[in-house]
Order: structure tokens, then sequence, then C-alpha cells
């Protein structure tokens, strides 16, 4: 086992998390005519990050309609201005002739934080931690366990987002090699591009996230250059439910158009609550690949996901 690449991987772990415990955030407010506050107002025409930002108090009385509504729509937005950790599951199923399955926690802290009067920047780290069948190994390896490359990204964001009420960010994503084996990563070094465009009218949440990186160095025989896509809808009910869909598409431009394209079709429910006086949202979803590699594609994708969520006060 590669003892230097976990070292590594948890450090770039806890670079983020010691910033979730030690930032300022409240210094991040957004300019506004209004500044209503959390315990009071229904915020379901308020973009997250926007004009009004809420005023968190941790409380272990359950939440009102109001209250649900305003932090289910600040969990469903990956850019909001809100410090958060996220166990992310994802389980595929039916890959190659055995119909193995495999599975990948994603390990996510995200981390805002305000560079000028004017401009959010959003952390994201995505470390997963991979189960790979023996399918999609090296002959005689069997299935083989740990951590696989990981991905971050840097969204750069407006602090004041006008009267659009649009929500965008754009910035630079990163891969780094660290697989604690062969057939869990790349043995790449990338850089890329990530942007992502939403609107949160109502109850609702919808837009999309787009990202490709290409590799710049390393080992690897392999060269990367990989889109991911990603759509997203909720639709936010009374006590804290709501249902979405958010499928990855993916596209291996490396690969032959037999092997490139990943287009999954699907949905899910979630969630809000509190563990005494912390909130979580938790989600279920399926997807089915309707589009798929050759070969060694899944055709189910099970997602489960828990967040920790830390509003600022």
């Amino acid at each position: 086992m590669n003892y230097s690449k976990i070292t590594f991987t948890l450090s770039m772990a806890a670079l983020p998390l010691l910033a979730l415990a030690e930032a300022d955030i409240s210094k991040t407010a957004q300019k506004t005519e209004k500044a209503p506050e959390y315990v009071e107002t229904d915020l379901g025409e308020v973009p997250a990050h926007s004009s009004a930002e809420l005023k968190y108090v941790k409380s272990d009385k359950a939440f009102t309609d109001a209250e649900a509504l305003a932090l289910a729509k600040k969990s469903q937005n990956p850019i909001a201005n809100m410090r958060s950790f996220k166990f992310q599951n994802n389980t595929n199923t039916g890959i190659g002739p055995d119909d193995s399955t495999q599975n990948m926690l994603n390990v996510m802290p995200i981390l805002p934080f305000k560079i000028s009067d004017d401009i959010l920047v959003i952390s994201r780290t995505i470390i997963p931690i991979a189960s790979q069948p023996d399918f999609l190994t090296s002959e005689g390896d069997g299935r083989v366990n740990g951590v696989a490359d990981t991905n971050m990204q840097f969204f750069f964001s407006p602090i004041d987002l006008g009267e659009s009420g649009i929500v965008w960010g754009v910035g630079p994503s990163f891969l780094l090699p660290t697989a604690t084996d062969d057939s869990l990563g790349q043995e790449k070094w990338g850089a890329g591009i990530s942007g992502i465009l939403l609107a949160q009218p109502g109850r609702w949440v919808y837009g999309g996230v787009a990202s490709n990186i290409w590799s710049v160095g390393g080992a690897g025989e392999k060269d990367v250059n990989m889109l991911t896509l990603q759509y997203f809808v909720n639709y936010n009910f009374d006590g804290g439910w709501y249902i979405l869909t958010s499928p990855i598409m993916t596209a291996d431009w490396e690969a032959d158009t037999d092997h490139r394209w990943t287009v999954p079709l699907g949905g899910g429910f979630g969630k809000l609550f509190k563990i005494g006086s912390q909130p979580l949202t938790a989600q279920v979803s399926a997807y089915k690949n309707v589009v798929t590699p050759d070969d060694y594609g899944a055709d189910w994708q099970v997602r489960a996901m828990v967040m920790w969520m830390f509003p600022r006060k």
C-alpha cells in the first residue's frame, strides 16, 4: 500500500476541514437592500449566496417549513456560501460479463471564502474511496480497495448577483494522482476548467455543472481528456422533503466511440433534518445508464448522500 499517497490525500482533506473550523464566514455577507432573518423569512425566491444571506442560529427545535425550504435550497446549490461536508456513495452495478459491482465513496469538504468585496471563491475537494471489481483490475489482483485520484475545484462567483438572481461560477479544476493502486487511478496530473449555472425560483433549484480535465504530466501511459456534465433539478416540499434528478454524464475523449459516453437517466428523493442542533440533508437516487461503454460499462448506479451543513451564524 502506498502510504505516502494516503498521507497526501488525507492532507488535502485536512486543509479545508481546518478552514471549516476556523474560517470567519461572517465577513462574507452579501450586498442587499433587505436582510431577513433565517428563522422568520420564507426565502423561497432568494438565490443562495445572493442578496439575502441567512443568519442561522443553532437550535434543537424542529425546522419550520420556511426554515427547511431556505436551508434545503442552499444545500442544493453546489456553490452556496455555506460550509459543508458531504459523503456521497455511488454503487455501479452490471459491470462486465459477470455483472460485477463497483463502489465509490466520495468524501467532499466544501469551503467558500471571500477574496474581495465582489468575488466569492468556493473550493470543492472530491476524494474518492474506491472498491474496484477484479474485472477492472490487473489480472490476478482480484478486487482492489483504496483511495482513487483526487479532484479539486475552485469556483469564482460574484457576490452581488444583480436583479436576475442567476447563480454562476467558473474556475480551475485539478486532478491529483493520489490513487493507492494503479487500477484505481490514472497516474496523471491534470488541469482543466469547470463552470456552473443555476436558478432558484420558488421551490425549485435547477441548473448544470460542466468540467473538462486534461492530463499535464505523470507516469501513466494513457492521456486524460475527460468531460463531466451534470444537470440537476430539485423541487422542495414542506417539511424538508424534496425530489431530485442529478445524473452525472461523462465522455472520455481518449476512448473510441463505443467506449466514450456514459449517459444515465433517473432520480430520487431527499429530506432535510437535524441531529440535535446540527442540520443535515440526506438523499437516495437511482439511475439507468441508457448509454454506457461497451464491454465494461455499468448498467445502473445507486447513489446515497448525506451532507453536514454549517450555515453562517
